[in-house]
């Protein structure tokens, strides 16, 4: 096999861990839907506590290797690096926590369509924090589909004032996590988000105490958020960090754009929430846009290459 194909190959397990953990989510309004009736920071706390235990379990059970070798790289270190190291993790930890309580919020008390359009705005602040920050390129077809974007942002923006707020705060937080996943690329992603579920648990335990009044029995509720826990909270993050170690923030941050797409559709056919013609054009601009952003990706994984 060719060394150039073997690169492709290479490269393309990570585009199919960014576009996997993206449609993933956009099922996530699905369980948050079916825990309507408690309170968004209940769901934060339970969500965070309960991922926390699983990823623990299986990093000590199954990936204790790679902890070691990940203390042993932490180790080698300067003093300077392991400080930028721990710094960096624990604003990842604050932006990812505070990113949950308000995506939850903004599905449960604000609507469905302001937490999907979050992740239309979400794309552009990550290519162009990208760009202006890791100095990311971006080729003249990637800027065409960033412009394409934003001209279907325009359209949608014609709304509730707090919907377009709650949008940009949603939006701005998972950006900002991104761009320092990608500045931290050498230890093993499945540790970083124990780390981030670790640091997120300290961040919101305080409030829990203070609020705490009893545990819940409900097992329908216990069920739903080992659900969310496992399919909407681990396997999407590991994927999306794993992606970020062949891949730009930037073209992560692109492909985030089906996010809103998948969302809408859950929206339209499942909750039966309704859609107009000039969403459904922009909708269409935004797949558009993935595809021209992304076109050299996917002419690595329809194109056969030559023998």
């Amino acid at each position: 096999m060719p060394i150039k194909h073997k690169l492709k190959e290479g490269r393309t397990k990570y585009f199919i861990a960014a576009l996997l953990s993206v449609v993933i989510w956009g099922f996530f309004s699905i369980p948050l839907r079916l825990l309507q009736d408690y309170a968004p920071e209940d769901i934060l706390h339970y969500r965070i506590f309960t991922s926390l235990i699983i990823t623990w379990l299986v990093i000590l059970f199954f990936r204790k290797s790679k902890l070691k070798q990940d203390l042993t790289y932490l180790k080698s270190e300067s003093k300077t690096e392991r400080k930028r190291i721990i710094w960096l993790s624990i604003l990842a930890g604050f932006l990812i926590t505070s990113n949950w309580f308000t995506y939850i919020y903004a599905v449960n008390e604000v609507s469905l369509k302001s937490a999907a359009f979050a992740y239309m705005i979400c794309p552009l602040i990550t290519a162009m924090g990208g760009f202006l920050i890791l100095k990311e390129k971006l080729s003249t077809f990637k800027l065409a589909a960033i412009g394409i974007a934003a001209i279907s942002i325009v359209i949608l923006a014609q709304g509730s004032f707090r919907e377009l707020l709650w949008s940009v705060i949603v939006a701005s937080l998972y950006a900002f996590y991104l761009i320092i996943q990608r500045v931290m690329g050498r230890i093993d992603k499945l540790l970083m988000l124990g780390i981030h579920l670790v640091i997120a648990t300290v961040i919101t335990l305080p409030l829990f105490l203070y609020n705490f009044q009893q545990l819940p029995l409900d097992l329908y509720f216990w069920t739903v958020i080992v659900i969310i826990s496992i399919l909407f909270t681990i396997v999407p993050l590991f994927l999306s960090l794993y992606a970020l170690i062949g891949m730009p923030s930037s073209t992560l941050g692109i492909i985030i754009y089906l996010n809103p797409i998948v969302a809408f559709a859950v929206a339209f056919f499942y909750f039966h929430e309704g859609i107009d013609p000039h969403q459904l054009y922009a909708y269409s601009m935004l797949f558009a846009a993935v595809i021209v952003f992304n076109w050299n990706s996917i002419k690595e994984l329809t194109i056969r290459p030559a023998e």
